[in-house]
């Protein structure tokens, strides 16, 4: 098989939030013939409104619509915010849903990472999450989520990539979204 590509999509929007951390300890982590890539740009998507959903889509949401449609997988990674998915991951999974049953996501293998400094390591996002994206279409890899939680005392000033448990889980899910990945191209 060819190289296998990732398409990480970030549920915060601050640069150096955790979340995207962990995307780009995928990126570092993922084996060999795997590319894992950060979409930029979610924040210039708008509302997800049917009515700006036809023949002239915003240019920002058909970007992100190409993107998805042009990789072998995609990751997602979300804070908690208020015990659930942030409002910028949740608006991406409603693009990448339509047209309903054919979006860009519609049977493609993804997995789900969710971030928190609770112990609670933002299971309720990472629950949420999953959710949309199974109704959306996408295929949740087998072994594909991980919460994080503890995040302050795990990486302190330090990159998440330097905490070797997190890149080590991290090797793991985008090893299961690989693998997923490969299933679906033997079927």
């Amino acid at each position: 098989m060819a190289q296998t590509r990732v398409l990480a999509l970030v549920g915060s929007l601050r640069s150096a939030a955790v979340t995207r951390q962990l995307a780009e300890t995928a990126a570092t982590v993922a084996p060999e013939g795997v590319e894992v890539t950060i979409h930029e740009g979610l924040a210039d998507v708008p509302f997800y409104n049917e009515d700006i959903d036809g023949e002239s889509v915003p240019a920002a949401a058909a970007a992100l619509r190409d993107a998805v449609a042009g990789v072998d997988a995609v990751l997602f990674v979300t804070p908690e915010y208020n015990g659930s998915t942030s409002g910028v991951l949740k608006n991406a999974i409603d693009w990448l849903s339509r047209p309903y049953g054919a979006g860009a996501l519609s049977g493609k293998p993804v997995a789900v990472v969710s971030a928190s400094p609770s112990a609670n390591a933002a299971k309720w996002a990472l629950e949420d999450t999953v959710k949309a994206v199974a109704i959306a279409g996408g295929k949740v890899a087998e072994g594909g989520s991980l919460s994080v939680g503890g995040t302050f005392g795990k990486f302190g000033d330090a990159h998440a990539k330097d905490h070797a448990e997190t890149s080590a889980e991290i090797s793991g899910v985008v090893t299961a979204l690989t693998n997923a990945t490969k299933e679906l191209v033997e079927a």
